[in-house]
């Protein structure tokens, strides 16, 4: 009983400390953050750190931390007084190509288009319910028009 005691008490430890790693990424996903030093955080090896996130929450640190940019690129880009390319840095991209490919792949759109695309049924809606229809999801293109259908009907659906 004592060893599965200490097992379960060094599985929670290590959650704690990915939940610290993951916690700094959301804090601070415009910085220039990488593997050594998201693991530095959580104090592990970065290979050991990697797998444990994968395991922990189903996707990679780099995936993780992309998702967080994308999020806040895309409230960025709603408000429609920035460019691309301000959003891209703004976000903690330094590349406006890899930017553009990544925002393309969760959103389903380039992000020129979504900034161009008109956002008023959003200005209604509070931030934290904003937040949660329009979170990044992987699917890319093929799921881009479900996405935007789902996205305007969990908007105007009375609940």
């Amino acid at each position: 009983m004592k060893v599965e005691n200490r097992r379960v008490s060094a599985d929670i430890d290590e959650l704690r400390r990915l939940r610290r790693a993951r916690d700094r990424m959301d804090r601070e996903y415009a910085q220039p953050l990488d593997v050594p030093a998201l693991a530095r955080t959580a104090l592990m090896s970065s290979a050991h750190f990697s797998r444990r996130f994968r395991e922990a929450y189903s996707e990679t640190p780099y995936s993780y931390l992309m998702t967080r940019r994308i999020e806040r690129a895309k409230a960025l880009l709603r408000r429609g007084d920035l460019s691309v390319t301000d959003v891209c840095f703004a976000v903690g991209c330094t590349s406006l190509g890899s930017f553009s490919a990544r925002f393309t792949e969760l959103v389903g759109e380039t992000p020129s288009a979504y900034r161009a695309r008109n956002h008023d049924e959003l200005r209604v809606v509070p931030t934290c319910q904003a937040m949660v229809v329009t979170r990044p999801r992987k699917g890319g293109a093929k799921d881009a028009s479900k996405r935007a259908i789902s996205e305007k009907q969990q908007v105007t659906m009375p609940e």
